[in-house]
C-alpha cells in the first residue's frame, strides 16, 4: 500500500443503538490505521441514540432530526466527513479487523475504479455468502442476480474483478467521484438508491469492482423477506422509477410492458388469493405513483403507507 489515506465510515442509524454500537465497536478494531466514524441518527423514535456518543464519544455523530431514508441520511452524513474515501456501511453489520486494506489499496492501484463492495457473508448461519459480486439488470423485470447468493463460502469468491452492481450495506466511493456525479438520489427512500447511483457513476465513465479479499459480516437474518405495505409500495414503486431514471427506448418501453402486463396481474393476483388486501393497496399506489409523477421531480414530502 503506498500511503494511508484518510477513510470516513459512514453509517445511518435509525431505533437501533446496540447494533449501531455494536458496530462502532468492531470498527473500533480495525488494523488500517487512518479511519474516522460517522454516525448519522435518521430521527430514532422508539430508543434514545443518546448512548453512541456516551460510549464513543471520539466519533462523529450527529442528528438529521426526521427519517430521512437510507439516501437522505446517507447524504447528511457526507456532509461531516472529510476522508478522501468514504465506506458506506449498515449498522447491522459487523466490520473483520484487515477489510478495509484490500479495498483502498484497489482503489489505489485502480484509478477508473468509482465504487466497490467486498464480500458480504451473513452472521446466521455462519460461513454463507450474501454478496460477492452481481450479474445486470434484466431490462424487463428491471431484477438482477448475486453471484454466490446462499452459497457456503469455501474462497470460491475471493477474487477481485469488474461487477454490475455494489452491494447497498457496504460500498467504498472515492469523495473525487461523489464530487463529479453527486450525492444520491433521495426520492427512492428505501430501495434502489444505490442502485441508482450505480448507474450514474458507471455513466459517468468510471468502473464497478467486487473486492473479494476484504470481508464484512452481515447480521440480516438469510430468512429476512417478510412483506410489508411499506416494502411492497417501495418495491414496486423504485423498481419501475430506477427504469425511467435509467432505461430509454426499448428498454425503458419493455419495462413498462412487463410491468404492466405480467408483474402487476400476477402480484394482484396472489395478494387477492390470500386476502392481503393491505399489500394490493400498496402495489396499486406504486403503480399509480409512477404514473402521475415525473421521474425527475423530487416530492417534497414521503409517503406513509
Amino acid at each position: 500500500m503506498k500511503s494511508f489515506p484518510l477513510v470516513s465510515v459512514l453509517s445511518v442509524n435509525f431505533n437501533q443503538t446496540q447494533m449501531t454500537l455494536e458496530l462502532i465497536d468492531s470498527l473500533k478494531k480495525v488494523s488500517y490505521p487512518n479511519v474516522e466514524i460517522v454516525i448519522v441518527d435518521n430521527g430514532s423514535e422508539k430508543d434514545s441514540p443518546d448512548a453512541i456518543p456516551k460510549t464513543f464519544p471520539e466519533i462523529k455523530f450527529v442528528k438529521t432530526g426526521k427519517n430521512l431514508g437510507f439516501a437522505g441520511g446517507n447524504n447528511f452524513g457526507l456532509k461531516h466527513c472529510t476522508g478522501e474515501y468514504i465506506f458506506f456501511v449498515n449498522n447491522d453489520v459487523l466490520v473483520t479487523p484487515g477489510f478495509l486494506e484490500p479495498l483502498v489499496t484497489h482503489f489505489q492501484q485502480h484509478p477508473e475504479c468509482g465504487m466497490a463492495s467486498p464480500r458480504i457473508v451473513y452472521h446466521q448461519p455462519p460461513g454463507l455468502l450474501q454478496y460477492a459480486g452481481t450479474t445486470p439488470i434484466n431490462p424487463y423485470t428491471v431484477r438482477n442476480k448475486g453471484i454466490g447468493y446462499k452459497e457456503p463460502d469455501v474462497g470460491q469468491y475471493r477474487d477481485i474483478r469488474p461487477t454490475s452492481y455494489i452491494h447497498g450495506a457496504a460500498m467504498i466511493v472515492p469523495r473525487k467521484v461523489i464530487e463529479k456525479v453527486g450525492e444520491m438520489y433521495e426520492d427512492y427512500f428505501l430501495y434502489y438508491e444505490e442502485v441508482d447511483w450505480n448507474e450514474r457513476i458507471r455513466k459517468a465513465g468510471y468502473e464497478i469492482w467486487y473486492v473479494g479479499t476484504s470481508q464484512i459480516i452481515h447480521r440480516e437474518s438469510v430468512s429476512v423477506g417478510g412483506m410489508s405495505p411499506l416494502k411492497v409500495y417501495y418495491l414496486n414503486r423504485n423498481r419501475l422509477l430506477f427504469a425511467r431514471r435509467n432505461f430509454s427506448g426499448t428498454r425503458l418501453l419493455s419495462a413498462w410492458i412487463f410491468f404492466t402486463l405480467v408483474s402487476m396481474p400476477v402480484n394482484t393476483f396472489r395478494f387477492l388469493s390470500k386476502g392481503e388486501y393491505r399489500l394490493l393497496k400498496a402495489l396499486w399506489k406504486a403503480f399509480f405513483w409512477n404514473l402521475t409523477h415525473s421521474a425527475k421531480v423530487r416530492p417534497l414530502v414521503v409517503e406513509k403507507i
